[in-house]
């Protein structure tokens, strides 16, 4: 016995052909009730499995090793781009060409980074279903950025000549802005680090008698920790601003509140008003130093240690950041040397000479 519905919802015709599908399967062995059941069950799956939840399960396993602002900001992407389109759909129904639908609303809007970006979030999640069962493929393994996304421009950050870099530092010397700003430009320049790096640094990341910044792996770029020698100058700096009133454990507090850093706008918006709007940056100085250093001969090792180029390989990763200390820490002695030479008009040919 088998309940195929109720007149007049379900037609004569219709129960007819119900009553011949199910015979059929009685036939090959199947029990049509069992069959449905199943049929029905696999249809409530495939609707509780949608992209939408799929996503948040692989970002909860996913973010754990991650910065609570690289987490969020993954996560907002996912739910203005790409849960819209295909959030609501089963995860097992979702073909390449509805994802390739996805990425290209994205590059219309002329956002190439973040296009490519959600193709590998995407084949993250694929992958994360295939492995818990909950999909049998990944549709975004089947194609690359560089095959369905127009080619990004490179990005170039704004810096400075070698010749304009004196006046530079002369001006930065004479900001009058806040005084905390000033001795962040001074110690941008002297070491190089990225802004986030720099704004983001606390006090028990130096060690005054070492003569070293230690920056944990969880505030780097490729999250490995990373070392900067410090100069004689950048002592110097970091003393006037540990005598700064209203010391916190950050070396750049807020304005806004002693919890959090300094703004990257803050380094931004400083270069602004020195007249470098469109000219330069806080990376610019890392473009600068790399450069220079080059030109001068450092072994091209040290310099990328020195900017955190690290490789991604992790194990390569963990032993390199402490590669090349002593004539790193040489180098960039030299190259706060240089600074105060070219700062002060001296006609400096070589990093090395203004020792």
């Amino acid at each position: 016995m088998l309940s195929i519905g109720t007149y007049p919802d379900v037609t004569l015709k219709v129960a007819r052909k119900m009553r011949d599908v199910a015979a059929d399967q009685l036939q090959q062995g199947v029990d049509p009730s069992q069959y449905r059941q199943e049929q029905k069950q696999l249809k409530q799956l495939s609707v509780e499995n949608s992209f939408e939840k799929v996503a948040q399960l692989w970002w909860d396993n996913w973010k754990t090793n991650k910065t609570k602002r690289h987490a969020n900001y993954t996560i907002r992407r996912l739910e203005a781009d790409i849960f819209p389109i295909i959030g609501n759909k089963p995860i097992t129904e979702i073909t390449t060409p509805t994802l390739l639908m996805a990425f290209k609303k994205i590059e219309s809007r002329g956002a190439l980074d973040i296009a490519k970006r959600a193709l590998n979030t995407c084949s993250q999640v694929f992958r994360y279903a295939v492995g818990h069962g909950l999909a049998e493929r990944n549709p975004a393994a089947d194609i690359k950025p560089s095959d369905v996304l127009r080619p990004a421009k490179s990005r170039n950050y704004s810096r400075l000549s070698q010749k304009e870099l004196p006046e530079l530092l002369r001006r930065i010397d004479e900001y009058d802005g806040q005084p905390l700003t000033k001795l962040a430009l001074q110690l941008m320049a002297i070491t190089f680090v990225r802004t986030g790096e720099l704004i983001g640094a606390k006090w028990d990341e130096i060690e005054f008698d070492m003569k070293l910044w230690r920056i944990p792996a969880e505030r780097m770029k490729m999250r490995t920790p990373h070392i900067v020698p410090l100069s004689t100058q950048a002592i110097a700096v970091l003393e006037k601003i540990k005598n700064l009133p209203g010391s916190t454990s950050l070396l750049f507090p807020s304005e806004r509140g002693n919890d959090r850093c300094m703004s990257n706008n803050t380094i931004l918006y400083a270069l602004y008003r020195m007249g470098y709007r469109s000219r330069m940056t806080g990376h610019g100085f890392r473009g600068i130093a790399s450069t220079i250093l080059h030109e001068q001969g450092y072994p091209h090792d040290h310099i990328e240690l020195q900017l955190a180029h690290s490789a991604r390989n992790e194990v390569s990763a963990a032993y390199n950041f402490a590669l090349y200390l002593e004539p790193r820490r040489q180098m960039m002695q030299d190259w706060a040397d240089y600074l105060d030479a070219i700062k002060a008009g001296a006609m400096v040919l070589s990093v090395k000479t203004a020792r």
